[in-house]
């Protein structure tokens, strides 16, 4: 299976942690950008990803030396050799159906395109191609070093054999998945946003401190890094989006984004990538 290249799309947070994670146990990427000076960052970035992956402990690829290559590009059909692409732009439907019509034209019909989001419906991306058989959800947790799990979502409309080569991309990085539904949240942020959110919320409320909060989740149920922690690593502002996809799906009496949420977007107090979240970070990823 590694014989096969790997296309990423979109050289954010996610991306660089796909990126690191598939290279480090032997798989060639090429990272996509059309941002020049983001795929520039791509290099020191790789290198946080490791960092934030070591805040929550260990995992598969976390410590190993990057073994496939890594190619930047900045125009999509320099991917038309990959097997498996995994796209990861913003949470924004149109701006993913976008690039998904676009790898119609460079892709052989083969190939097996993902969807990485934390709530945007696959089945509508999928509709908007002209192989719908071949989109599948890929959920990873960021980052995507320090999980052993993916939650793959299968559509109405995905091909056994779409889902099977997502499954063994997967299994040959060195984690396992489960395949869900298509459902907005699917399973892992629709149950993870309301404890977030409750956490956030518990803080207001003068009840416990991020500390006290996120010790508790590990002592308790053995969360490896608590839902506050967990918070700074996916970045708030995915939280309070997030939840606005939720309220909007399942309505606002579980899902509206507590005020501390709302608060710290504003502030720009968005968790690791900003160096502030519900903890402080110093440059080199540690915790202040």
């Amino acid at each position: 299976m590694k014989d096969i290249r790997v296309g990423i799309v979109g050289a954010g947070v996610m991306g660089v942690s796909l990126a690191h994670a598939l290279t480090a146990t032997g798989y060639d990427v090429s990272l996509y950008d059309h941002d020049a000076e983001a795929l520039g960052r791509a290099a020191r970035r790789m290198r946080q990803a490791g960092r934030i992956a070591r805040l929550g402990g260990a995992g598969p690829g976390a410590s190993v030396e990057q073994a496939g290559e890594l190619y930047c590009v900045t125009t999509l059909d320099k991917l038309g050799d990959c097997g498996v692409v995994i796209e990861n732009v913003t949470e924004d439907p149109v701006a993913k159906e976008h690039v998904h019509r676009t790898l119609d034209d460079v892709l052989p019909a083969t190939a097996v395109v993902a969807v990485n989001t934390s709530a945007v419906s696959i089945s509508e991306i999928a509709l908007t191609t002209r192989h719908p058989d071949r989109v599948v959800g890929a959920h990873f947790m960021n980052p995507v070093s320090q999980s052993t799990m993916v939650e793959v979502i299968a559509t109405p409309y995905a091909a056994s054999w779409a889902l099977e080569t997502m499954q063994r991309l997967i299994r040959t990085a060195g984690k396992e998945s489960v395949v869900v539904s298509d459902a907005t949240g699917f399973v892992i942020n629709r149950c993870l946003m309301i404890f977030i959110n409750e956490a956030a919320a518990l803080l207001d409320d003068g009840v416990a401190t991020p500390h006290a909060v996120d010790r508790l989740f590990r002592g308790c149920l053995g969360h490896r890094t608590g839902p506050l922690r967990t918070a700074d690593i996916i970045g708030i502002d995915t939280i309070v989006h997030t939840l606005n996809v939720l309220s909007r799906a399942y309505g606002p009496a579980r899902f509206t984004p507590s005020a501390r949420l709302r608060q710290m977007v504003d502030e720009g107090h968005l968790g690791y990538k900003s160096g502030r979240g519900f903890y402080s970070y110093v440059t080199e990823g540690d915790e202040k």
